[in-house]
């Protein structure tokens, strides 16, 4: 599979695609309904995203080989209401059942929340799992962690890749590197005054954090109204409040910051109103994790060895390979 073609369904803005596309994929469907981030997906991959997955039939989709889906995750997620799939957004992953049914891809790659694998005390998951295996899958999962691949916010997702086929694969390895906010904060100078947050909230801000905050940092409030200063970003949130997070307690993140905290290079075209922009990178993924799957996934597909069944098999195709 030296050129292969995938389907990017749930596509937001695009991060997964450029995942994949770096591994030399080619996009031949995609489907996102909502406007706003159709026109970003536009402006930057010169094609519309097709609308509303429920209301395409899986046999019009285009033949690929890899079903890539962010799924919506506010079904499952820890600071929704985790109705999971008694919420419409959570049985969106049975019209991916469908379209694996009907086009057989060879592999598929899914991310949601971290909370997905524990929701209903597990059933949610075990439900998920057994159905992509009994569609004949080879499924592996884990959770990764954003911080771990370059990009300063610590983002806890989910991932699940099924292959046809019972190949060897491996999840990527954290790079071992700390991000520092310093490589992706503009300068407070060049950034427009309606970013900064008012006196007020500025004084309210300073009188919760700790004292010797470091500098820079990315003040983060819970629920409980606590504020923690930390050298990185928690999760950027799609419905969050706009003072959510705040830079050196002074201002709210541009929009080309909240794309560089998800690792969209700076050529990514913005061309949504900030409040737009917020939501988009929020419900997206972050890219430096999705060509790291990515990586692996083709690494496997393309050299097809035998799942291992012992850790001296494991230990011998390391060394043969070279498995990031």
């Amino acid at each position: 599979m030296s050129d292969f073609k995938f389907i990017d369904l749930f596509a937001g803005i695009g991060g997964i695609r450029l995942g994949f596309e770096s591994q030399g994929g080619e996009c031949v469907f995609s489907s996102e309904w909502d406007k706003h981030a159709q026109d970003t997906y536009e402006a930057n991959f010169e094609e519309r995203s097709d609308g509303d997955i429920t209301e395409i039939e899986p046999s019009n989709i285009p033949n690929h080989d890899i079903l890539l889906g962010g799924f919506p995750c506010q079904a499952f997620s820890i600071c929704g209401e985790q109705r999971g799939f008694s919420d419409t957004r959570g049985t969106l992953f049975f019209n991916i059942e469908q379209i694996l049914k009907t086009k057989k891809p060879y592999a598929f790659m899914l991310e949601n929340v971290k909370n997905l694998k524990s929701h209903d005390k597990g059933k949610t998951f075990e439900t998920i799992i057994n159905h992509l295996e009994n569609l004949g899958y080879f499924v592996h999962h884990t959770v990764l962690n954003s911080l771990d691949f370059g990009v300063p916010q610590k983002r806890e997702r989910t991932i699940i890749v099924g292959f046809k086929e019972d190949i060897f694969f491996e999840f990527p390895k954290p790079l071992g590197i700390t991000p520092k906010l310093e490589d992706i904060l503009e300068n407070d100078e060049d950034i427009e005054q309606k970013h900064f947050v008012s006196e007020n909230i500025r004084l309210k801000r300073m009188a919760k954090v700790k004292p010797n905050y470091p500098i820079p940092s990315i003040w983060h409030e819970n629920k409980s109204g606590n504020i923690s200063a930390l050298k990185y970003s928690c999760a950027l949130r799609a419905g969050a409040s706009y003072n959510y997070l705040v830079v050196n307690g002074i201002r709210r993140p541009t929009p080309r910051e909240l794309l560089r905290l998800q690792g969209f290079p700076d050529s990514f075209k913005i061309v949504v109103p900030y409040t737009q922009l917020r939501k988009q990178a929020g419900n997206s993924v972050s890219v430096p994790v999705m060509k790291a799957v990515a990586k692996q996934m083709l690494h496997s597909i393309r050299n097809k060895k035998p799942a291992m069944k012992n850790i001296e098999q494991l230990e011998i195709w390391d060394k043969e390979c070279q498995v990031i």
